[in-house]
């Protein structure tokens, strides 16, 4: 018996069938219209998720851009098909329209399976990811799998994946703070717009802002380079020899600007600047325009300083994120300085 190439379509199923006979087996029927309908319908309902899982797959590979795992390959519908067939006496129009179904429902599995939530648990190899997010002025705080501690600041959002092989929170805004419980095996790691931060056993805070990410170590080391979303890697021509990552230790700060690499450590008050963590913003002789804006993060009405020359004032002191009053009282005990409430805004005056 000599057998026709495989075909490429419904049609050419179809007579690809009819020419596919085992010895002696007697003419087939002419299709009950009911049963061939059925088949047609669900090989195009097949072939429908065929061309969407490309994009399907993608988007999950997007979304797991870290992920160790491999996706394995999916065997072709008419592959599936034709080995279900070759050598099967096939002998009722019945049993076809069942196979196309079958291996419909199959194919329709798999692309739920590749678009499901990303949040799921079904074996040992799967990735757990969690996201969250915190609204204006609120804080929240999550005990992680491996015991680890994750503070959120407010207007925060952040995806937290982990593997067994890796641990990966991706910040896309706002602050975190991160206590980690230190596994070799597994890195901890934080990816930014603009930086990565690899643990190495600490505490650490990571704040984004319009357009640079600052790293601030509590205590332990962590590396800090630069962040592999980033288009072009690290800055500067290709055979620089610059480093992919800098160790910073407790008490050092590093603000990595999108673009530029390597930056410049600095040593700060790691608990000022963890403040937030208390509920607490500290300042010691900073301008009145910068914690007018720190202040704003938290309060449901923001201040607006009116007169110029009052935003390079420098000021100091501990104010309560969640006692706006507080604030005011300060603001209206400044020499020179007047504040009117209005129902939007708080507006700070020279008199």
């Amino acid at each position: 018996m000599t057998r026709s190439p495989e075909p490429g379509s419904f049609e050419d199923f179809v007579q690809w069938l009819e020419r596919t006979k085992h010895d002696g087996e007697p003419d087939r029927p002419v299709p009950d219209p009911q049963v061939l309908s059925a088949a047609r319908e669900a090989w195009q309902e097949h072939r429908s998720l065929q061309r969407a899982q490309p994009a399907a797959l993608a988007e999950r590979r997007r979304a797991e851009t870290y992920a160790a795992e491999d996706d394995q390959p999916v065997l072709s519908f008419w592959s599936r098909v034709f080995a279900a067939f070759r050598g099967v006496l096939v002998s009722h129009w019945q049993y076809v329209a069942i196979t196309v179904a079958s291996v419909g429902v199959i194919s329709l599995g798999l692309l739920l399976w590749s678009l499901g939530p990303t949040a799921r648990v079904s074996g040992p190899a799967e990735a757990t990811v969690l996201h969250f997010e915190t609204r204006h002025g609120e804080q929240q705080t999550h005990r992680l799998a491996d015991n680890s501690l994750l503070h959120l600041n407010t207007d925060s959002a952040v995806t937290v994946r982990y593997s067994q092989t890796q641990r990966l929170v991706l910040l896309t805004s706002g602050e975190a703070n991160f206590v980690v419980t230190h596994e070799p095996q597994r890195t901890f790691r934080v990816v930014t717009a603009s930086a990565e931060v690899m643990d190495l056993g600490t505490q650490f805070n990571v704040r984004l802002g319009p357009d640079s990410t600052e790293v601030t170590v509590v205590e332990g080391r962590v590396a800090v380079g630069p962040s592999p979303m980033m288009e072009n890697g690290t800055a500067g021509p290709s055979g620089t020899n610059r480093p992919r990552f800098l160790q910073l230790g407790a008490n050092q700060q590093i603000r990595l600007l999108k673009g530029e690499w390597p930056a410049t450590p600095i040593t700060v008050d790691a608990q000022r600047a963890t403040a937030w963590l208390h509920r607490q913003i500290v300042f010691d002789h900073e301008t009145l325009e910068r914690v007018a804006a720190e202040f704003n993060r938290y309060a449901p009405k923001p201040v607006e300083i009116t007169t110029p020359a009052l935003r390079d004032l420098e000021v100091g002191g501990v104010f309560s994120t969640d006692d706006p009053e507080e604030f005011l009282a300060f603001l209206r005990g400044l020499k020179g300085v007047t504040v009117d409430v209005t129902a939007t805004e708080i507006r700070v005056s020279q008199k």
